[in-house]
């Protein structure tokens, strides 16, 4: 692995390298979207050209499908393949009952509707992603354009009836415009700090007219692979209730550093 990668990109490198093992030939995998799945993508590319794996991936986003077609990986939609093995994913934000929020990317409908239609959600994420209560990481709500700022006036009234340290909700922008998902919504960040009853939370929010899905991914993650820079990983698997450690080799795959812009 080469010097120039700074410590949390070798962590994610390391915990996506880990998480491909869990694919096997024949499968059809959920690819996420983010900077840690951009590693995952590039990695089972390589099993693909260099190994010969033959697998299906249906893709979260567009950035995610069009990355996936260059390494190699054959893309096909969820409904064309309807049910998939696996699906392998990052998070914003995990607590100790692997409950998530995801989102960060823009991501979060797609990432929601491919990890439900999976046999199997893995996980893959740093250290700096752990935390004792989600909600120190915005959580993201989709919302359709149409009347949004009535959509946000309506969850700020609701977050006053909730058990959450902040109340705070942000339009997401892309440069000076509203940020847009693949299906064309916008995104409203809502600056919690602390959540203490996700389940609640994440109810009432879909119940609110104009919201489409929300960030928080509840029981849905099976097993989490946690990459270190040292090459170390820990995966936890919240069925089994164990938890290894074990050791990534960093040699070779140099192709996947040269181009990796993520």
């Amino acid at each position: 692995m080469p010097a120039e990668l700074s410590p949390i990109d070798k962590a994610k490198y390391v915990s996506a390298r880990r998480a491909v093992d869990f694919v096997e030939d024949g499968m059809r995998v959920g690819l996420g979207t983010g900077s840690t799945a951009a590693w995952m993508v590039r990695c089972l590319g390589e099993l693909v050209r260099e190994d010969g794996m033959m697998i299906t991936g249906v893709a979260t986003s567009t950035r995610t499908a069009d990355l996936a077609r260059e390494v190699g990986i054959t893309v096909k939609t969820l409904d064309e393949v309807r049910w998939l093995d696996l699906t392998i994913d990052g998070a914003d934000e995990f607590d100790p009952n692997l409950n998530l929020i995801k989102g960060g990317g823009g991501a979060l409908l797609h990432e929601k509707i491919v990890a439900t239609a999976s046999d199997q959600m893995i996980v893959i994420a740093d250290l700096s992603k752990e935390v004792d209560r989600l909600g120190t990481f915005p959580l993201p709500v989709e919302v359709i354009p149409f009347g949004w700022q009535t959509t946000k006036a309506l969850i700020e009234e609701m977050l006053s009836n909730v058990e959450v340290l902040g109340r705070a909700a942000s339009l997401r922008l892309n440069g000076s415009e509203p940020f847009r998902t693949d299906e064309g919504n916008f995104i409203l960040d809502l600056h919690l700090r602390r959540i203490s009853n996700p389940a609640q939370l994440s109810l009432v929010l879909n119940q609110i007219p104009g919201v489409v899905e929300n960030g928080l991914f509840l029981d849905i993650c099976d097993i989490l692979v946690i990459g270190n820079a040292d090459g170390t990983v820990e995966v936890r698997d919240i069925n089994n209730g164990t938890v290894e450690h074990e050791r990534v080799d960093l040699v070779g795959g140099e192709n996947l550093f040269a181009d990796n812009g993520d």
